[in-house]
């Protein structure tokens, strides 16, 4: 699927956005192949908050790839100085996979990546 017009300076977003959903849609096809094999599981009440782990292959994708970019030291306390974020809440992201941040974190955190990706700095 193509967009009619990407502003010049989004195109590198828009091409990561469709990378991470053709992942995401092969990482779905695999969960529901997995799942026709499990005992199904109860379902959670409505209203609760989306918890991190296979049903959330996008962040999965997104997290993989922010593992990669802050293995340097140091890397993980400027990303989170420039979220406004306590260091360990960025550890709970990455490190621990027991959280997941907020919308407009996750937006900062994927431009961050596509700006780690591209060798340039973000304007934070």
């Amino acid at each position: 699927m193509s967009l009619k017009y990407v502003h010049p300076t989004m195109e590198p977003l828009v091409a990561t956005f469709w990378d991470i959903i053709e992942v995401a849609a092969e990482a779905a096809r695999n969960h529901r192949r997995a799942k026709a094999k499990r005992a199904p599981r109860p379902k959670a009440p409505q209203g609760l908050t989306r918890r991190p782990g296979e049903d959330s292959p996008l962040w999965n994708e997104l997290r993989r790839r922010l593992i990669i970019h802050t293995r340097d030291y140091g890397a993980k306390a400027i990303l989170a100085r420039h979220l406004g974020l306590p260091r360990q809440r960025v550890g709970d992201f990455l490190a621990s996979g027991s959280s997941m941040p907020d919308a407009e974190r996750t937006l900062w955190l994927l431009a961050w990546v596509e700006a780690k990706e591209a060798g340039k700095k973000l304007p934070l």
